[in-house]
């Protein structure tokens, strides 16, 4: 069936996919941060600096996303949630109060990874694709060569 198809059939195709692709990874991006972004952090416990729990009781806004921590605070142990998982995040409690909370990852440093892999993917196809064109350009270009070998020694 496959087969059957026009290069410029296919290359629609192709760029159709592609589009729903990314259409579905955004709508899927936006649904995720909507509908379990607050309740998630809820549900979970991290470590907090200085024992404080003012996040688990109050409303609290977030000061600082979550990021890595830097190389020191984990060698030095200078800041205590570090130790966990490597990252954190800084809360502001209602009462006032800053605390420092460990987190499981990084929103930014993930999407970052998937766009490399993203790239890197359709480069490499990119690549194949074109050698797989060359090569049935090679091929075809023999078996003409073989067809008019056959014609023009009238051997058929």
């Amino acid at each position: 069936m496959i087969e059957t198809c026009s290069k410029r059939c296919m290359l629609l195709g192709t760029v159709c996919l592609g589009v729903l692709t990314i259409v579905i990874l955004i709508l899927e991006s936006h649904l995720a941060e909507t509908l379990s972004g607050s309740h998630k952090m809820k549900n979970k416990t991290f470590p907090t600096e200085n024992n404080s729990t003012c996040w688990m009781h109050q409303p609290f806004k977030i000061i600082s996303e979550c990021h890595p921590c830097s190389d020191f605070e984990i060698r030095s142990k200078s800041i205590g949630v570090c130790i966990h998982t490597s990252f954190k995040e800084i809360l502001k409690c209602e009462n006032g109060e800053t605390v420092t909370r460990s987190c499981d990852r990084v929103a930014y440093l993930e999407e970052r990874a998937f766009w490399k892999f993203t790239i890197w993917s359709f480069v490499l196809g990119t690549i194949s694709s074109l050698a797989v064109m060359l090569r049935m350009r090679v091929l075809n270009h023999k078996a003409k060569r073989r067809a008019r070998q056959v014609i023009a020694n009238g051997s058929i």
